[in-house]
């Protein structure tokens, strides 16, 4: 497990099966955005079963494509489709490529801010405190997908020197209750904090923990594109652009709207770069995200930041202390 120090030092350096759209509703995706106006929902994070990731959160990035309809459908009903964001993998993503320099045109900004991709951060643990009407699940460890608005919230309470403990700490971390308003027709949940006291996780919490295990919350992102999913990613995106159908004899195995049938002789993909399972979170996610927009800083810098290079598979961890080290210098820059 990574230390409070070496998150905070993570967060700080970063300052500056997507195949298949599966739409399933994932019962183990607990979906806070349901809990009514004024409601508050208490949960308790757990670290990530991935011994190499520092964060107990993965983060996902994803694209939507609007089209006006479906070719051979429905040419009228305007339809969405979600692609993985290839920077999510370190690659270079077709559609942020064209679409950075927009930024740089005042008048492609909205047309740019409409492409941005859209970030959102899995994390897993125990709902402690829950308001909504459920059936009590056999493994209780759920999976919850946080919105940039509360993920800014929990980030900003890692990074102040008053949390001692890291929040997943067994014996010493702490719950977060996500408290859910109506700002016009959003939800806004800027009430929402990390309680004031620490607690230990229960006997009945342990046992859970023992008896199901922890996930590797990176197998709930959608699998890594392969050359040829970007191009069709590629081709996609143009067709939304040019405000063209969706054409699902064409892409239909690769990626599509919720409910459109991909008609028989349409291209099957090759194998994709990883075999990870793909989490049927698609649906209620977007439904919670519906109202997100990139932020204004993100979108700033969108102009000017180059394409990520791709990760040295030898690159050596960093120890605490070095990273230590990387905020205070940075702090007195």
């Amino acid at each position: 497990m990574a230390s409070l120090a070496e998150i905070r030092a993570k967060l700080e350096s970063m300052e500056n099966k997507g195949g298949n759209n599966n739409t399933t509703t994932d019962r183990a995706l607990y979906p806070h955005w349901n809990i009514n106006d004024g409601e508050t929902a208490s949960l308790r994070f757990l670290p990530d079963a991935n011994p190499d990731n520092v964060f107990f959160w993965v983060e996902r990035q994803m694209i939507r494509l609007p089209f006006p309809g479906v070719a051979g459908g429905d040419a009228k009903k305007p339809v969405l489709v979600q692609v993985p964001c290839g920077e999510m993998y370190d690659d270079t993503c077709p559609v942020l490529t064209e679409v950075r320099p927009w930024f740089k045109d005042p008048s492609l900004e909205d047309m740019g801010r409409k492409y941005w991709k859209k970030r959102s951060y899995l994390f897993q643990g125990f709902v402690t405190d829950n308001p909504l009407d459920e059936e009590e699940a056999e493994n209780p460890i759920r999976r919850f997908m946080i919105s940039p608005q509360i993920f800014n919230i929990i980030k900003g309470a890692l990074m102040d020197p008053d949390m001692e403990n890291i929040p997943v700490d067994y014996v010493n971390g702490t719950d977060f209750r996500i408290t859910k308003q109506v700002s016009g027709q959003y939800a806004d949940y800027n009430t929402s904090k990390w309680a004031r006291k620490e607690r230990a996780l229960t006997e009945e919490e342990l046992a859970a923990i023992d008896e199901h295990g922890l996930n590797d919350l990176s197998s709930f992102l959608p699998a890594r594109p392969t050359a040829e999913h970007y191009e069709v990613i590629a081709a996609m995106f143009e067709a939304s652009v040019n405000g063209e159908l969706y054409d699902p004899a064409k892409w239909g195995n690769f990626y599509k709207p919720y409910g459109v049938e991909v008609p028989a002789g349409a291209p099957e993909p090759g194998v994709q770069a990883t075999s990870a399972p793909v989490a049927s979170m698609e649906a209620e996610v977007t439904k919670a995200e519906k109202s997100f927009t990139a932020p204004a800083a993100e979108v700033a810098e969108a102009a000017e930041a180059p394409a990520p290079a791709a990760a040295d598979a030898d690159d050596g961890k960093q120890s605490a202390t070095d990273i230590l080290a990387m905020i205070r210098n940075r702090s007195e820059a």
